[in-house]
Parts: C-alpha cells; structure tokens; sequence
C-alpha cells in the first residue's frame, strides 16, 4: 500500500477521523446521526473529504448496507489506536494535577443502577465530592463485552454479575445473589404446589437463558432444560416470562417486586438455584490513573462492610 498523504493530523482531520470511526462503529451513516448529533449529509461530506484528504476509498455505503474497504479497515484500527493514546497521554495529564480530572468511563450491567445494594447513589455522591473535575461517562452494557472492554482499555471500570475471574482484571466482590427458576402467572407451573411439580416438568418448560457459557453448578442444570431462547438483560427477561410461555433463571432481588405483585414465582427453590457473584472489575496496570483509583477506594471504604467472596 502506498504511504498516505494525511502529513500532520491537526483539530480537522482529527475530528474526521473519530467521525469515520463513529460511522463504523454504528455500521453506517443513518445509525451515527443520534451517536453524532449530527445530519446525515454533514457526516457524508465529513466522511467523503476526509476520503479525498487520503486519496482512498474507505467504505461502500449503498443499498448493499455498509462495509469497510481493506484501506478503510487499516484506516479504523489506526484511528482506534491514535484515540486510545490521545486519551491515555490526556490521563497522564490530569494525573499531574491537584486534583483528579478528565474523564472517567464506567459500565454498569443490567439492573445495577437502581439496585440498594450497589449503592451506587452514595457512591456517586462522595466521589463527586472529591472529584468535582471529573467528567463520568456511564453506560450500560453485556457483562462479556464489558470485561473485554476493561482489558482493552476502553473502559475504566464496570459492575458485573460474575462466576469466573479474568487474569488480567481485578475485582472488588460486593456482594451474592441467590438465583432461582421463575415462571410468570399465566404460566401452567404457576398454580402448581411445589411438591407437585417434577423434574420432568421443570426439564419440558421453555427455558429464556443469559445466553453466557454457563459455570460447572449450572451448567449441570441446564444441560438437563429446554433452552427456547436467550437473553442477557433481566427486563427482556422478565416481558418473556409475563408472557406465560417461559421459565427462567432470576436472581431473588431483581425477581421480588413482581412475585409480590403476584406476577412471577420461584418454583423448585430447593431443586434449581445456583449463587452468583457480583464485583466492581478494573484493569491490572501499573499505570496510574488517579479518577479511576479513587472511585475504586470509594468504593472499597463505602462496601467495607460487604459479605466476603464465596
């Protein structure tokens, strides 16, 4: 491949660049108008100058939907390169101050942000109070595209279910859930007595599952079920099984305000059950970053009095 004309990468082929880079992230021009906050023909000229800038085509967009180019996929990688280094020399920076600064990326999984027992709220409020500079860039995202994320450094820190740990990551356990099956009350399982209710039975429901290679203990439970479809997100779980067709697996707390209602119910608790782990998950490193450290002892001094690991 010839060398490519760029020369020095200035404010406006920087910002081409991560427009380009947001373009492919969301698989084409239409879907980058919410992530970019900008129309489509201003991504369009942005992308088709920066494609004149280098002389390449970087990617076919059309009927046939949106694809990289070979050219154009050397280009992304390179882009994602050069962003992850601005954004580590720009944490190396706001290191050197008084106090921390930039930005902070977290993840949360699922149902964490509401939960009382993450206690995410005070958590929030001391770091905030500490680290009034700090920009928090929060989402919510699939525990295995989460830990992948931390190790690639394209996150700071993330709260996830867990039943393994990673040898590059290090985890802060905060507490256990107890995970039951679970049908909804239009379900023929529902009006049933424990008692009643058979392995068989249990084994023939269509079973909704997180969609994650399972751990050994439940592993030898769901090998013996009829898995009908997955999904990670408890609340697409929870529409699932109110439909009356599903079981599925729940954890206690995230299941209680429906049982209360009347709307789901645990069956065969002392059959079907496995425990999982939930932990605050940073990257090994030696390099310093000050916003995240902090959160992390924020965290620490705010569970100190959280059950110890399983």
């Amino acid at each position: 491949m010839k060398k490519l004309p760029l020369g020095q990468i200035c404010d406006f082929e920087l910002k081409q660049l991560k427009i380009f880079k947001a373009v492919t992230d969301c698989g084409g021009f239409s879907a980058a108008e919410n992530e970019l906050n900008i129309s489509r023909p201003t991504i369009s000229n942005h992308i088709a100058t920066l494609e004149s800038r280098l002389n390449l085509v970087l990617c076919k967009r059309g009927r046939g939907g949106f694809t990289l180019t070979k050219e154009g996929e050397v280009v992304y990688e390179q882009t994602c390169k050069l962003l992850e280094q601005l954004e580590q020399a720009g944490n190396i920076i706001n290191n050197l101050g008084e106090r921390p600064a930039g930005k902070l990326r977290i993840a949360i999984s699922d149902t964490f942000s509401t939960d009382l027992r993450c206690k995410l709220p005070e958590i929030y409020r001391k770091y905030y109070q500490q680290a009034p500079d700090v920009e928090l860039l929060i989402s919510v995202e699939h525990m295995t595209i989460t830990e992948q994320k931390v190790l690639n450094n394209q996150l700071d820190v993330a709260m996830i279910p867990y039943h393994h740990r990673l040898e590059g990551l290090n985890y802060i356990h905060l507490f256990t859930d107890d995970t039951y099956v679970y049908c909804g009350n239009q379900h023929a399982l529902f009006d049933m007595e424990d008692l009643n209710i058979s392995d068989k039975m249990i084994n023939e429901s269509k079973l909704i599952h997180a969609g994650l290679d399972p751990h050994d203990e439940v592993y030898s439970q769901l090998s013996q079920m009829n898995p009908s479809g997955s999904s990670y997100f408890y609340e697409s779980r929870i529409a699932l099984l109110l439909s009356g067709c599903f079981i599925a697996f729940l954890p206690e707390e995230v299941a209680k305000p429906y049982v209360e209602k009347g709307l789901l119910k645990p069956i065969a608790k002392d059959r079907r059950n496995f425990r999982l782990g939930v932990a605050v998950i940073s990257k090994k490193t030696i390099q310093q970053n000050r916003a995240r450290d902090l959160f992390l002892d924020v965290i620490k001094k705010i569970h100190m009095e959280s059950e110890a690991p399983y």
